[in-house]
């Protein structure tokens, strides 16, 4: 793991002994079905040098229950990527402009991601949708339904159910060598740049990811 730390801030897909350590010992799964389906992620418009010098101070707190999240060292900007609300309408992350967002995809057959669903909507109730948001997307393939209602059981009521039945958002963040398998959540900045990746699950309501959350939404 010594390795593999030692590259942990650079954004292209780690090596086979690192992906064993997620699938294995953080408990990420991997995906390795995708489907082409999601807009392009457009690198033009908006300079991400920025995202990219205020990630460099996200690296301390990167620690603790998010001691896995890697730090963005190239910028990419992550505006175009889009999914679908309940009613099946397109949505974007361009949506979203002028918040901080933390992206997070799951799946119910991800066994991880049930786990930290709950995490993740206690994060989003405390946070007054202005400032801050938790966009978590399914991508389910199959009925439709069925992550609906799993969120319903597990009580999640903060949330806004988002899905990719074409997994192409995956497929997207796994061509920029941010995504292995699921789950994987992004921190974003305001103007759609990737500040860091995390794969695997983490208790993302814990005071180790705020303190990370916090100073990102300060610094950008």
């Amino acid at each position: 793991m010594n390795e593999t730390r030692g590259k942990s801030r650079r954004w292209p897909i780690i090596g086979l002994a690192a992906i064993a350590g997620i699938a294995v010992g953080v408990g990420a799964v991997y995906v390795t079905e995708t489907r082409k389906g999601n807009g392009a992620v457009a690198m033009a418009g908006v300079d991400c040098g920025p995202a990219v010098e205020a990630a460099g101070l996200l690296a301390p707190l990167a620690k603790g229950e998010v001691a896995a999240f890697r730090v963005a060292t190239e910028p990419a900007r992550l505006s175009e990527l889009s999914f679908q609300t309940a009613n099946g309408d397109k949505k974007s992350l361009a949506d979203f402009k002028g918040q901080a967002v933390l992206l997070n995809l799951w799946a119910t057959w991800c066994a991880p991601c049930r786990q930290e669903m709950p995490a993740l909507d206690r994060l989003d109730a405390a946070h007054d949708g202005k400032d801050f948001s938790v966009v978590a997307v399914s991508i389910d393939t199959q009925d439709p339904a069925k992550p609906k209602k799993f969120l319903e059981e597990i009580g999640v009521k903060s949330l806004a159910f988002y899905g990719d039945p074409t997994t192409g958002i995956f497929s997207a963040l796994k061509g920029k060598g941010m995504a292995v398998g699921l789950p994987t959540t992004v921190l974003i900045d305001r103007e759609g740049c990737a500040l860091g990746v995390m794969s695997g699950p983490a208790e993302w309501d814990s005071e180790d990811a705020k303190a990370l959350i916090g100073a990102a939404s300060k610094s950008i």
